[in-house]
C-alpha cells in the first residue's frame, strides 16, 4: 500500500469513528465538506462556505485530528488548511435516498452527483434528533386534544389535505409540539432526500444571528434561511420575545419564504395573540395561516401513549399499569413517558415484572407535580368561560359591548392578581396600547364599587380561580 492509499485509509477510519458519535448530524455537515489531502502533517479540507468551515472546525475537526494522530502514531498534531469553494466534486457525505444506502450508512467517497441533486444544508447540531426514527407521524398518538395539529402537520409534510402557510402549533410543555415538527422533517426527507430542511429553535436562530453580526457574515446567514431553504421549522418562537433585531431579521426571513411559497411551521407555548413583547406585524403573520393547538390529552389518549411508548421501548406492561400511569401523570406527555421508563429501569434492576403490584408503590412515591403559579392565560380562560366567549374573541379587536367588558374584566384581574404592568397587559391582550389596559383596569375598579352586578361577576370568577389553585 503506497503512502496516498495509507493516508486515505487513515482519513476514512477517522471519519467513521467521528461519524459514529452522531451519524445524522455528521452527514448533514459533511455534505458540504470535501477531503483534499493528508500529507506532510497537513490535513487539507474544502468547505462550501465560511459558515460551514467555522462550524465543522469547532465541532468535528478536533475529534478527527485526535483520531488521525492516534492512527498515525504522531508525536505532534496535524495542521488543518481550509479552502472555501462552492464547487465540491467529492463531498465527504452526500444526502442520498435511504434505499440507496448500505446498512444504513452513506459512502465516504460517493460517486459524483448530478447538478440536480441538491445538498441538504446543515443548520444546527440537533439534526440527528430530527432524523430519530421515533419522531415520526406513525409514533404520534392522535386524540381529540391534538388531532387538528396532527392533521395540519401531516399536510405540511406533503401527506395530503390543504396546506396552511404558516402553520402555528401552540401548546404547553411536553405535549408533542416538537415531535410533530420533527415528524414533518422526517417525512419530507424520506420522500425528498434533496429537500433543504431547516429545523432550528428560536434560541439557536438568535445565537446564529448574533454570530453572523459579529463576524460580518449576514449574507451567508440570510442565504441559509431564505434562498437555501425549502422548509423552515422554527421551534419555541416565544424565545424571540424582546429581541428586536432578531425579530426584524426573522420578519424578513418569514416574508421571503412565504413569498416563495416555501412552508413555514412555528411552535410556541402560547397562542400568537398571547406572545409578549412580539411586534404586531409578526403576530398578524402567524395568524394569517392556521393556528392549531395541542391540549392536555384525555385519559384514553394518555393510556394509548403509554402503550405506544412501551411498544417502542420493548417494555411489557399490562393494561392496569398503563391506566395507573395515565391517572398518575396527567398534564405532561414527556413526564408520562419518563415515569414508564423509570418503572422499566427499576424492573430490570430488580428482576420484577412491571405489574400492578410492582407499579403502584413506585408511582405513589412520585411527588405530586407542583401547580404552576396563576398565569395570564388561566385568567383569560376563566373569564372567557364565565362570559361564554372563545379565547380568540377575548383577544380580538371586537369592540362589541359584551366582549369589551369581558376583556376589561380579564385585564383588571390580571392586574390585581399578577401585578402585571400596563404594557405587559396590552401585549397579552392582542398587543394593545398600554393606555387601553390602564383605562380598562380603572373602569372595572370604579364599577366594582358602584355596580353590584359587576361585583358579582368578579366574585364568581375569583372563586373559580381560587378553586383551580387548590
Amino acid at each position: 500500500m503506497d503512502d496516498d492509499e495509507h493516508m486515505c485509509e487513515v482519513w476514512q477510519r477517522a471519519v467513521e469513528h467521528t461519524r459514529s458519535r452522531s451519524p445524522a448530524s455528521f452527514e448533514q455537515w459533511f455534505s458540504s465538506v470535501q477531503f483534499d489531502r493528508l500529507e506532510g502533517g497537513v490535513l487539507g479540507l474544502t468547505a462550501r462556505d465560511e459558515f460551514v468551515r467555522d462550524w465543522v472546525a469547532e465541532h468535528f475537526v478536533p475529534d478527527l485530528i485526535e483520531r488521525m494522530v492516534s492512527l498515525l502514531d504522531l508525536s505532534e498534531g496535524l495542521r488543518v488548511e481550509w479552502r472555501v469553494s462552492t464547487q465540491l466534486e467529492r463531498p465527504v457525505c452526500r444526502i442520498i435516498p435511504r434505499e440507496a444506502r448500505v446498512d444504513g450508512r452513506a459512502s465516504v467517497r460517493p460517486p459524483p452527483r448530478s447538478d440536480r441533486m441538491a445538498i441538504v444544508r446543515p443548520v444546527n447540531d440537533e439534526l440527528s434528533a430530527m432524523l430519530n426514527p421515533k419522531h415520526t407521524f406513525g409514533n404520534f398518538v392522535v386524540g381529540p386534544s391534538n388531532e387538528l395539529a396532527y392533521a395540519a402537520a401531516f399536510a405540511s409534510a406533503g401527506g395530503g389535505g390543504p396546506r396552511y402557510n404558516p402553520l402555528f402549533i401552540a401548546g404547553g410543555t411536553g405535549l408533542g409540539k416538537t415531535h410533530l415538527m420533527l415528524a414533518i422533517a422526517h417525512k419530507v426527507l424520506q420522500e425528498r432526500p434533496d429537500a433543504r430542511v431547516v429545523y432550528v429553535s428560536a434560541e439557536r436562530f438568535t445565537n446564529e444571528f448574533i454570530m453572523a453580526l459579529q463576524h460580518h457574515k449576514m449574507d451567508e446567514f440570510r442565504a441559509r434561511y431564505r434562498t437555501a431553504c425549502d422548509l423552515l421549522l422554527l421551534d419555541d418562537i416565544q424565545f424571540l420575545a424582546g429581541r428586536e433585531q432578531t425579530q426584524e431579521e426573522f420578519f424578513h426571513t418569514f416574508n421571503a419564504l412565504r413569498d416563495a411559497d416555501k412552508p413555514i411551521v412555528v411552535t410556541a407555548d402560547k397562542y400568537p395573540q398571547q406572545l409578549q413583547r412580539m411586534p404586531e406585524r409578526l403576530v398578524s403573520r402567524f395568524t394569517s395561516g392556521l393556528v392549531a393547538d395541542i391540549q392536555v390529552p384525555q385519559l384514553e389518549t394518555r393510556v394509548a401513549i403509554v402503550r405506544k411508548k412501551a411498544h417502542l421501548e420493548g417494555i411489557v406492561i399490562d393494561d392496569e399499569v398503563a391506566v395507573l400511569l395515565a391517572q398518575t401523570v396527567q398534564t405532561n406527555v414527556r413526564e408520562l413517558e419518563g415515569a414508564l421508563i423509570r418503572l422499566a429501569a427499576k424492573s430490570s434492576l430488580t428482576g420484577c415484572p412491571v405489574d400492578i403490584e410492582f407499579a403502584r408503590p413506585e408511582l405513589l412515591a412520585v411527588p405530586a407535580r407542583r401547580s404552576d403559579p396563576m398565569s395570564v392565560q388561566e385568567i383569560q380562560r376563566a373569564v372567557s368561560n364565565h362570559f361564554r366567549l372563545s379565547n380568540g374573541e377575548l383577544l380580538s379587536k371586537d369592540r362589541h359591548k359584551s366582549v369589551a367588558f369581558a376583556r376589561q374584566v380579564a385585564m383588571f384581574l390580571c392586574r390585581q392578581r399578577l401585578k402585571c404592568s400596563y404594557p405587559e397587559l396590552g401585549r397579552a391582550f392582542g398587543n394593545r396600547d398600554h393606555t387601553t389596559a390602564m383605562s380598562a383596569v380603572r373602569r372595572v375598579e370604579a364599577l366594582r364599587q358602584t355596580d353590584p352586578q359587576v361585583n358579582a361577576h368578579l366574585e364568581a370568577i375569583e372563586q373559580k380561580l381560587a378553586s383551580s389553585e387548590e
